[in-house]
């Protein structure tokens, strides 16, 4: 069962996130910032095979939480989906240059975002970084 790392400050954000991902058969995990995210994945000793995160978040952001994925290479191949209400081209361009592999703006259809995790998730798969 894929197993996904939700990461968002907003409570109620997580929960409609985690929710359909659970009805959708992944097991999720929850980190309220970038900060948390990256003590979650330092301090786990199962790996996510795909983390949602946001933009706009306290203490550190959503694209130095990808850059600093990335970085490492015990979490590299991660699938990255940002999921954020910032939809200018100039966003979607940092995002990518970070290093996300997909990217949703909220509002989002449920269903869109379950396929486009999976989706991300056989990406990384055959990416080959593993």
């Amino acid at each position: 069962m894929p197993r996904v790392l939700v990461v968002d400050d907003t409570a109620s954000i997580r929960f409609l996130i985690r929710t359909n991902l659970e009805l959708a058969g992944f097991d999720v995990d929850e980190a309220v910032d970038g900060a948390d995210c990256l003590e979650f994945l330092r301090a786990s000793e199962v790996i996510p095979n795909a983390i949602t995160v946001d933009v706009m978040m306290p203490r550190l952001d959503g694209i130095a939480t990808v850059s600093a994925i990335r970085a490492d290479p015990r979490t590299r191949h991660i699938a990255i989906v940002m999921v954020t209400t910032q939809g200018h081209p100039a966003d979607i361009q940092r995002a990518k240059q970070a290093g996300v592999d997909a990217y949703v703006t909220k509002p989002f259809d449920p269903d869109a975002l379950m396929a486009t995790v999976s989706e991300a998730i056989e990406l990384a798969k055959n990416r080959g970084d593993e």
